[in-house]
């Protein structure tokens, strides 16, 4: 730790920002991990589970497990199942309002990874034109020990270096975890949307079987 608080007071005043950016990053990847691998279920599984009570007829039982699910797809096939005894407009009506409420949660900050990454890369590159700028322009004004010039020349590129180097670390940081949440937040979007055409349409096509016991009217 000593040697990296060390580099943080040589890199300059642009380590400040670049630690800004750098906490608000974080934040956005712990946040958005724990939401978007929690509201994970396994579709399959869950898809076999909803055509078997479906087929059954016993619509009541999915719409507790849904219940019980506790994700966006669960909630979003829960939406229609509850108004199964309503024409298949209205089913399908009531799966896309769930949806465009769901789906923008989903969705929402990741995008803010990218953004943080230029700004932390962006920043350390304005850190290391400052410190350049600073050395150079202090080494060759006048008035200046020749005996400092090299310690000086060499503080100014510290900065600059150090600056450099923090910046492309949490830029590298946040476009790996943007990568991967924007990974995880497509496939989640792809489910629902293969999931809510399979759920209705397996209500449509099985519609005499479906016992409304349990079911609100």
């Amino acid at each position: 730790m000593a040697a990296v608080w060390k580099h943080f007071k040589e890199g300059g005043w642009g380590m400040y920002f670049i630690l800004g950016w750098s906490i608000i990053t974080i934040g956005i990847i712990v946040e958005r991990a724990l939401y978007l691998f929690g509201a994970s279920i396994n579709k399959d599984v869950f898809l076999a589970t909803m055509q078997k009570c479906i087929l059954a007829g016993d619509v009541a039982k999915a719409v507790k497990m849904c219940s019980a699910a506790n994700a966006p797809l669960a909630r979003i096939v829960q939406a229609g199942l509850v108004k199964v005894n309503r024409p298949d407009e209205e089913v399908q009506s009531a799966m896309d309002e769930a949806a465009l409420r769901e789906v923008p949660k989903i969705s929402k900050r990741t995008g803010y990874l990218a953004l943080l990454a230029n700004l932390s890369m962006l920043t350390g590159l304005l850190g290391t034109v400052s410190g350049l700028i600073t050395s150079f322009g202090a080494v060759s004004g006048e008035g200046v020990d020749p005996s400092q010039k090299a310690r000086i020349l060499a503080e100014g590129i510290s900065e600059a270096m150090n600056c450099t180097a923090f910046g492309l670390i949490v830029a590298i940081i946040a476009l790996i975890w943007f990568a991967i949440l924007n990974g995880k937040t497509q496939g989640l979007e792809d489910d629902i949307n293969e999931a809510s055409v399979q759920i209705l349409n397996l209500v449509i096509h099985n519609r005499q079987k479906v016992n409304l016991t349990g079911i609100p009217t």
